[in-house]
């Protein structure tokens, strides 16, 4: 059975490439992405971050040249959740889509609730790479 998945995106008035250098560094994961990290360290060759769900690990896909910035959450308890992410070419500077996909069993009011988060960390997103 197919996942409902909602896409939330965001224009950034910045390139690509500047998008997606500075989005891809997990480093800069708590200065914009509150909704997932707090904090982060890179231990062992993985980061490890401090979260509102509890102490986690993001591992994004390699660095590639297309703007994919997928990458997967792991819980303590080592349930994984995979995350796309795209930064792509707009007609003025970058649009950064993330897609948010309904959990099994996930409450209407739990999964637009991501969704705000998620909307919120990629306004910040833009805030930060604007304001630079």
């Amino acid at each position: 059975m197919a996942s409902e998945s909602r896409h939330v995106s965001i224009s950034i008035d910045r390139p690509p490439s500047e998008v997606y250098e500075y989005a891809s560094s997990p480093a800069n994961l708590p200065e914009w992405a509150a909704g997932l990290a707090g904090s982060i360290e890179e231990i062992d060759g993985a980061w490890v971050a401090e979260s509102p769900m509890g102490r986690i690990s993001v591992a994004f896909a390699e660095p590639n040249e297309h703007g994919v910035l997928d990458h997967t959450v792991t819980l303590a308890s080592g349930e994984s959740f995979y995350n796309p992410m795209r930064v792509i070419a707009a007609r003025s500077g970058s649009e950064v889509v993330f897609t948010v996909r309904r959990q099994p069993g996930m409450s209407n009011q739990d999964f637009a609730r991501d969704a705000a988060a998620v909307a919120a960390d990629l306004a910040t997103l833009k805030r930060v790479l604007e304001g630079r």
